[in-house]
């Protein structure tokens, strides 16, 4: 009985105990030391993306890359993007809902989707408590207390994503500031009147 005991409380512990999950975008491959708390990346080719689970404690991280070196506070528990790219980084939550459905979007609600991105695109309004981030080479950002939400990195082309437990995933969704300039260019053409 005692070791029945024993072992449910080792499981109980276990489960009780959180975590962090980092998720490193770089140009180019990069290597995560978790012994020496270093995270290195060298200029490359491409767009390249590490996961590392890491526990739950305060850690701090020396990070050389393409654009010199730096330190980066992990704080507690959660979900954090490392920018290891010489590129600033920009994104946040996302809508991903079921692709067989089409959503109208107003001329009205598309220009407030504008001049919100506008406003990302120059570092404004970004933090935690908006979920919107900016973020400059060598930097980090804890996105969520969920590690286990969907991050979409640049480059990607993802549109939809599967409803977990009968709702719509947490996702977040990342970019170059090229492709988020083009990204605005793109929806600027839908506010121009089509000729006939």
């Amino acid at each position: 009985m005692k070791k029945i005991f024993g072992l449910f409380s080792v499981v109980l512990l276990l489960t009780a105990c959180k975590q962090k999950k980092i998720i490193v975008y770089s140009k180019g491959p990069a290597e995560v030391n978790t012994d020496a708390k270093t995270i290195t990346s060298k200029d490359g080719t491409g767009h390249d993306e590490k996961e590392v689970l890491l526990g739950s404690s305060n850690v701090t991280y020396k990070i050389k890359g393409p654009m010199g070196e730096g330190t980066i506070d992990l704080p507690g528990d959660g979900l954090f993007i490392v920018n290891a790219k010489p590129d600033t980084i920009v994104g946040g939550i996302n809508s991903f809902g079921d692709p067989t459905k089409q959503k109208v979007v107003s001329q009205a609600e598309l220009k407030l989707r504008i001049d919100s991105m506008v406003a990302l695109l120059e570092g404004k309004n970004a933090s935690e408590a908006n979920k919107s981030y900016y973020l400059l080479p060598n930097k980090s950002a804890r996105i969520s207390d969920n590690i286990k939400s969907m991050v979409i990195g640049p480059y990607h082309r993802m549109r939809s994503a599967e409803k977990v437990d009968g709702k719509d995933p947490e996702v977040y969704r990342f970019y170059t500031l090229k492709e988020f300039r083009e990204k605005i260019e793109e929806m600027r053409a839908l506010t121009v009147a089509q000729k006939q």
